[in-house]
């Protein structure tokens, strides 16, 4: 089984280029500046015609996000990568690179809510149809295929955490010219590498994992040199979704850790999924670390996952109740958080993906942090005990 460590072992071989290097800093600095002069007019021509590769205004490159983007396609196993300012700007760049008004996505189920809104509004009105499947059903997304321009895939998919057979879909996808793209910031790189696995394209919110912080919004694709390169000359210009310097070298400082966190979220979390497996006052945990066997693909499991409470337990009392679980969104921070279904399903924005996927209002979402289990489980067991009295 791959554990994850050694590509990430051969991404921290990658270094920037030699002239962010300076004073031989442990640390790369940061290249903070809007643009960059050249030499003469045939240094400036020859970069604008593409015939020499090299910063010309930070919109489009940047040394220090350009380190960046080296190291994730290293983990990723890719040719190449672009970073952006937000997940959802990366997943909109992406699809947008590669659809036109009239075509046709596949998407699975269960896909992370903005990407789903993102879907039935602004594509809509492009007259972009959207096609949801089952994905774990490999003959339903067969006769969804044809016709379509992009498969896009998570997996886990968001909050009831379905697995499916990526190489499977993969293969089924270039069998009827489809590109194929995956949200892969649950797993991170340490835990799956889609691109082994046959997709095109894979997409990270790097806020989550790769960050790792919580101080850092950003996002990030990875593929082969023509795909991303599609993805920088036909989007990431005009739609001005660009990570900045210093988000960049957050995100590198983040990833130097990356194994270690994951395999510490990944370690607690368990413990606390078999613990609430096992708890009277659970119906249901959704956590594919709990299989017998993890699915293919997956070497490893992160921090989140969702379970649902049987009838006579208070969620708003079990909320209020917890000490070092916070309420908040996202994830993938040094931080354990809480995000009650009952919440996501008041959410005013449209269209309401929780009521389409169906998230149970007795479903709460868990971000398993670093604090250390028996006190994360101390947390819960209590909160759990008070909001079940009575």
């Amino acid at each position: 089984m791959n554990n994850g460590f050694a590509p990430f072992e051969d991404a921290c071989l990658t270094v920037a280029h030699d002239e962010s290097n300076a004073y031989d800093a442990v640390v790369p600095p940061i290249v903070q500046t809007s643009l960059f002069t050249f030499n003469d007019y045939d240094d400036m021509i020859a970069s604008y015609r593409g015939e020499k590769i090299r910063p010309i205004y930070t919109r489009g490159l940047n040394p220090t996000v350009r380190m960046f983007e080296e190291i994730l396609a290293k983990l990723e196993g890719a040719q190449d990568a672009i970073g952006f300012a937000s997940g959802m700007s990366a997943i909109s760049s992406t699809v947008l690179s590669f659809v036109e008004p009239g075509d046709r996505i596949v998407a699975v189920r269960h896909l992370y809510p903005d990407a789903f809104r993102l879907f039935g509004t602004l594509l809509k009105r492009m007259r972009i149809e959207v096609t949801y499947v089952d994905g774990r059903d490999e003959e339903e997304v067969a006769r969804a295929l044809p016709g379509a321009k992009l498969l896009y895939l998570e997996s886990p998919t968001s909050w009831v955490m379905e697995t499916h057979d990526i190489a499977a879909l993969a293969a089924l996808a270039r069998r009827h010219g489809v590109i194929t793209t995956i949200d892969n910031s649950w797993a991170s790189p340490i835990f799956q590498q889609p691109l082994s696995l046959g997709v095109d394209l894979v997409i990270h919110s790097a806020s989550k994992y790769l960050g790792g912080h919580s101080d850092v919004v950003a996002g990030v694709v990875a593929g082969s040199k023509e795909l991303i390169g599609r993805v920088r000359s036909e989007a990431y210009p005009y739609l001005g979704g660009k990570l900045s310097p210093f988000d960049a070298w957050l995100l590198i400082r983040g990833m130097r850790t990356l194994p270690i966190r994951m395999k510490a979220h990944e370690q607690s979390a368990l413990a606390i999924a078999r613990r609430l497996q096992a708890h009277e006052a659970v119906e249901a945990v959704c956590y594919p670390g709990l299989a017998n066997q993890l699915p293919n693909g997956l070497s490893g499991t992160s921090g989140l996952f969702s379970f649902i409470f049987r009838d006579g337990v208070d969620i708003r009392a079990f909320s209020d109740h917890l000490k070092l679980f916070k309420l908040g969104v996202s994830w993938g921070g040094h931080e354990s958080l809480i995000v009650p279904g009952n919440v996501v399903l008041a959410q005013k924005a449209q269209p309401n993906s929780a009521v389409a996927f169906g998230i149970s209002p007795r479903s709460v979402r868990l971000h398993v942090g670093l604090e250390g289990t028996e006190a994360l489980w101390s947390d819960l067991e209590a909160a759990i005990t008070a909001a079940s009295s009575g």
